[in-house]
């Protein structure tokens, strides 16, 4: 088996660290570098840093802000937010990325996934997935951009495969229903979308405690989690998690 990554998720508004319920009521949690320092020193596999107003406002990541958290953690660190074309990833590598992550700009051209995977390599490019239930659409889950600000009429396992097939090497998959309420992961839409596709399937949205990981890595499919606010605020240790997940059986990277 594949060990599974556990990944801290920082959600950034103006520079600091935020966290809300349902993309909404966001409050305030900490210094993004300071954050990504102390994940790292904590065993974390990765980090994903998403500037989540980026798209919203219309403007580049920060690109400074990226460079502070690279120059302090040594594990793979993922930036996303704003991102619309192959200059912009140049910015945030040169930075210190080792991948990106684009949500609103790959539904409005998908050709930019293949561009990006050609250019920068399938390992670079991750693809994420706002996704809310919707009883309208085959799979029970309609796409949304823009933060979970705008409906896209797109079924998300017909984005997945899509999304797949142009180039993608990773999806992160966000249930906007699950996000912030700590009462587990979407484990039968982790399931059925890790199950369809041949890459990496990020879970998150809804982890707050231990079990809700197992489950997720079980039952859910997944070949990572992500998680907020319960490491921001202490909820859940990564050394902590990780030796509930071993002692269960789960392969997980060493601490």
């Amino acid at each position: 088996m594949l060990a599974k990554r556990i990944i801290p998720c920082l959600d950034v508004k103006d520079g600091r660290t935020v966290k809300g319920v349902n993309f909404i009521d966001l409050i305030d949690a900490g210094d993004a570098s300071e954050l990504a320092k102390l994940y790292s020193d904590l065993g974390a596999d990765e980090l994903v840093f998403l500037d989540i107003t980026a798209t919203v406002e219309k403007r580049a990541t920060l690109a400074k802000l990226v460079k502070k958290v690279a120059s302090s953690i040594n594990i793979p660190f993922t930036v996303g937010g704003g991102i619309n074309t192959i200059e912009d990833v140049e910015v945030l590598l040169s930075s210190g990325a080792d991948k990106i992550s684009i949500n609103s700009s790959a539904f409005k051209d998908p050709n930019l996934i293949s561009n990006l995977a050609n250019n920068f390599g399938t390992q670079c490019v991750v693809c994420a997935l706002d996704v809310k239930k919707d009883s309208r659409f085959k799979s029970g889950y309609q796409c949304y951009i823009h933060g979970g600000r705008i409906e896209t009429n797109r079924d998300a396992l017909e984005i997945a495969k899509e999304f797949t097939d142009k180039g993608a090497g990773e999806i992160l998959l966000t249930s906007m229903d699950k996000d912030g309420t700590k009462d587990g992961f979407a484990l039968d839409l982790n399931a059925m979308i890790s199950q369809s596709v041949t890459i990496p399937v990020i879970a998150s949205g809804g982890a707050g405690k231990c079990e809700h990981f197992y489950d997720v890595f079980t039952q859910g499919k997944a070949d990572a989690a992500l998680a907020a606010s319960i490491f921001h605020f202490g909820e859940i240790s990564i050394p902590d998690l990780k030796t509930y997940l071993v002692n269960k059986g789960i392969s997980i990277r060493e601490i």
